[in-house]
């Protein structure tokens, strides 16, 4: 008998089937080099170049403000001058003299007698003269 039959006659059939399994490797097929070369060149540029200066002119003004006058603020003159005003803040101290009061004299004059005893000295001088 077959080994495909089993005891009671029928006859298995193994099914197969296959697996496929991917992968990857890394084979080295080949090399490259690579050189760098840095070349220079000279070459002509222009540039407009702009530079901007500021005269500073320091004017002595040494005014002070009259009470109610307005702070000065930055301004422009009209030649074109920016004009920044630099103030002081000044501690002033004063002196002042102030009446408080007044003291009046009025003066008054009255008569009084008044008596008293005392004891008084007296020197009198007598002169004679001696007969020759």
């Amino acid at each position: 008998m077959d080994d495909s039959f089993d005891d009671d006659g029928v006859m298995t059939v193994p099914l197969l089937r296959e697996f496929a399994r991917i992968g990857k490797r890394v084979r080295e097929t080949g090399r490259v080099r690579i050189a760098l070369r840095t070349e220079t060149a000279e070459e002509r540029v222009a540039q407009t170049l702009r530079r901007d200066a500021v005269e500073v002119e320091r004017v002595p003004v040494g005014r002070e403000l009259a009470p109610g006058e307005p702070i000065p603020v930055p301004r422009h003159d009209p030649d074109g001058t920016y004009v920044v005003p630099v103030l002081e803040e000044v501690l002033v101290v004063e002196r002042r003299l102030v009446l408080r009061e007044e003291v009046r004299l009025r003066p008054s004059a009255t008569e009084e007698v008044v008596e008293h005893t005392v004891t008084l000295r007296r020197q009198r001088a007598e002169v004679s003269r001696d007969p020759a």
